[in-house]
């Protein structure tokens, strides 16, 4: 082989090298260009999860809170349920008791005009009747009157006095009582042991037990009666003073209209 020909030959071949060597840094440059673009699309795909998963983080909360929105609702709907039959349970007790108030109020004009009238009954009754405690018959009387008057007291309050007041005048009929007061004679007032058994007999006696009167009713005045009667008066006064045990006693009745 000729100079010429190994000189080419040396030529050729580092020639051949470098275009070797230039296709490697070619070949390489690619591989990195390669793997940027790799790096690239992990990078955004990590990104892309990441979104993902916090889209689908908030999808999720959004759905629970859905969820208990939806919960809530229904519980709420039954409780607005319950609450509205309450409300209408209310109202209809609302409407009742206005219908009972306006039934108070239209008894209210029927009683309070008959209790005036009861009152005056009364009175007149106990005007005629058998004077014993008369005063204090006559200050209940005047009580009922001035009870009727007040506003402070109820007007079931009032009726339940007069009612009392007629139960006291009819017990009246039974009692078998004694008390001490003062007995007009027209010409002089004395103090004497009044005694009434029920309302068939009222009779009066002096404290030295030697007068004794009966209540006429018919005169409505008192009648002097005789000596005969003086010990069964003292004897019915000790026996309403319970001084003696209850035994038969010899009494006028001239109280009740007898002659």
């Amino acid at each position: 082989m000729s100079k010429l020909s190994k000189k080419s030959l040396i030529a050729t071949t580092i020639i051949g090298a470098l275009a070797f060597s230039a296709s490697n840094f070619a070949a390489a440059d690619a591989l990195t260009d390669l793997q940027k673009a790799e790096a690239q699309i992990f990078k955004a795909s990590s990104q892309s999860q990441s979104k993902i998963d916090n889209i689908y983080g908030q999808t999720q909360e959004l759905l629970a809170e859905y969820r208990n929105t939806v919960d809530e609702a229904d519980v709420l709907n039954g409780y607005n349920d319950h609450v509205q039959l309450m409300v209408d349970d209310q109202e209809a007790n609302i409407k009742s008791l206005q219908k009972q108030i306006a039934g108070i109020d239209k008894t209210k004009q029927g009683v309070v005009p008959l209790m005036y009238k009861m009152i005056d009954t009364l009175e007149k009754f106990v005007d005629l009747d058998v004077p014993m405690n008369i005063d204090a018959r006559k200050e209940r009387i005047a009580g009922l009157r001035d009870v009727m008057g007040d506003s402070d007291v109820s007007v079931s309050e009032q009726f339940r006095l007069v009612l009392e007041a007629y139960e006291i005048e009819a017990s009246y009929g039974t009692i078998f009582g004694v008390y001490q007061g003062e007995l007009d004679l027209g010409d002089r007032m004395i103090t004497v042991d009044f005694v009434h058994m029920g309302r068939i007999s009222f009779v009066a006696q002096s404290l030295d037990m030697k007068n004794s009167w009966v209540w006429n009713n018919e005169k409505r005045g008192w009648d002097a009666l005789g000596d005969e009667y003086l010990k069964p008066v003292t004897d019915a006064v000790r026996m309403a003073r319970k001084q003696l045990p209850l035994d038969l006693a010899k009494l006028p009745v001239f109280a009740a209209g007898a002659e």
